[in-house]
């Protein structure tokens, strides 16, 4: 594969795609084949809707075809990836190669890097993963967003197997790389929480390996103890109870998030958000602590992140007409699930729901995963409580909490909402994202 022809291509085009329905003029498409597609049928149509090259396997039929504006390579998956490294490895700011800030972890990652772009762009032109493209496609069309202007690059990585991570910083080469937690998700694919750690390591190990810096949360033991184990990182530590910060409790003038924050050992700063659940806290914290690190003020910081907004149903608080609807439906796992229960006992209200849909990808692990949010459920004597999924109807023949009901399908839940409608419930609505949750929301 020749890189340099690749990359005088992306230049000249500015933007890549990889969906040929999304062509505006200009780009450069890259064919990706996957178990149900392969682009390469696209590819010609690619370029009569404007694109004005497309990366195409040679082996493909359509390479054949002799048009001009078609670039053949072995793989078009490993040369997008290349091309992303090669880019971020040729973009230089004031003469120095970008900084870029590498983020992965079990729960929060999107959030904490929306909340990083939001504190950091107080100061500088950040260019940042766009939603959650985070796996072997999203992290190289994140890097090659990165443009001219570009001042800082914050990356997310997801990871369902072993060796994502390790393949995934080879892409985006990070300087710097925080870890918000890690917790029971993708068993069946880590095999434990230690196979969780071993795989979401690999950022640290990256950075140690290449005289890279860590955010590390100094309240999490889990963490600590992974970045003690690698030499030649250096850390910089933050983390509520690191800090003395504290969170403020809700209640129903005070439903978000809220914390005090010590800006001196005699003042502490006020900081209200838009954020529901008191886990976010320390995704809050680790946004605060990379500002503070490239010289964002504290004062700014905490302005920035007052100001986000929550979106996709990821710890958004709605009141609609009967109901207060804490909607964290994008995704769960049972670390996830627990924190988000916890929250929803913390909360002071008459009443509380709990509307909660399957905990996928845990494998071997699963119904045992669910029968401890039963248990946990149990203990926490909810007015209502709907379920939603096999994996959940597996469980309760094992434990059955009070005020349970069980529904095949979301769809289900949504008809039963819709003849037995709730009223005046705090409700936690909260599923993997193949539950789609969201769908029972508007009988809400």
């Amino acid at each position: 594969m020749d890189i340099q022809r690749l990359y005088a291509a992306f230049k000249e085009c500015g933007r890549v795609t990889t969906d040929s329905r999304a062509i505006s003029g200009g780009e450069l498409f890259f064919a990706l084949k996957g178990e149900n597609f392969d682009g390469n049928e696209y590819a010609l149509k690619a370029l009569d809707a404007g694109a004005r090259y497309a990366v195409v396997d040679e082996k493909a039929a359509v390479a054949a075809s002799g048009d001009p504006r078609l670039i053949a390579v072995p793989d078009t998956l490993a040369a997008l990836q290349a091309l992303a490294r090669h880019h971020r490895e040729n973009t230089f700011v004031d003469g120095r190669r970008l900084t870029v800030i590498g983020l992965t972890g079990t729960n929060g990652k999107t959030t904490t890097k929306e909340l990083i772009t939001k504190v950091l762009s107080v100061k500088y032109n950040v260019t940042s993963t766009q939603g959650n493209l985070n796996n072997d496609i999203g992290v190289p069309l994140s890097v090659l967003g990165i443009n001219s202007g570009t001042q800082l690059a914050v990356i997310e990585m997801g990871a369902n197997h072993p060796d994502d991570i390790e393949r995934l910083v080879k892409v985006c080469e990070p300087d710097y790389g925080l870890i918000t937690n890690v917790g029971k998700a993708h068993l069946l694919g880590f095999g434990s929480l230690e196979g969780v750690k071993k795989a979401k390591g690999k950022l640290y190990d990256y950075l140690a390996e290449h005289g890279g810096s860590i955010f590390l949360n100094a309240d999490d033991r889990d963490l600590v103890a992974m970045a003690a184990e690698r030499k030649g990182l250096n850390v910089i530590d933050y983390g509520i109870e690191y800090w003395g910060a504290m969170v403020l409790p809700s209640d129903a003038a005070h439903p978000f998030v809220r914390m005090a924050v010590p800006e001196s050992a005699e003042n502490l700063l006020c900081l209200e958000t838009h954020l529901a659940g008191a886990y976010n806290a320390t995704n809050i914290a680790a946004a605060i602590a990379v500002g503070l690190h490239f010289g964002v003020s504290l004062e700014d910081a905490i302005q920035a992140v007052s100001e986000y907004i929550p979106k996709n149903n990821r710890s958004q608080l709605e009141k609609t007409a009967r109901n207060i609807l804490i909607e964290d439906a994008y995704n769960a796992n049972p670390t996830s699930m627990a924190a988000a229960l916890d929250n929803l006992a913390s909360v002071q209200a008459p009443l509380k729901a709990a509307m909660l849909g399957d905990m996928r990808e845990l494998g071997e692990d699963s119904v045992a995963e669910h029968v401890a949010i039963l248990k946990k459920l149990v203990s926490m004597d909810l007015d209502l409580v709907c379920l939603v999924g096999e994996e959940f109807r597996k469980a309760l023949s094992q434990v059955d909490p009070a005020a349970a009901h069980w529904f095949g399908t979301s769809d289900d839940l949504a008809v039963w909402l819709k003849a037995n409608p709730v009223s005046g419930h705090t409700v936690l609505v909260k599923g993997s994202r193949g539950i789609r949750m969201e769908r029972i929301l508007s009988e809400l």
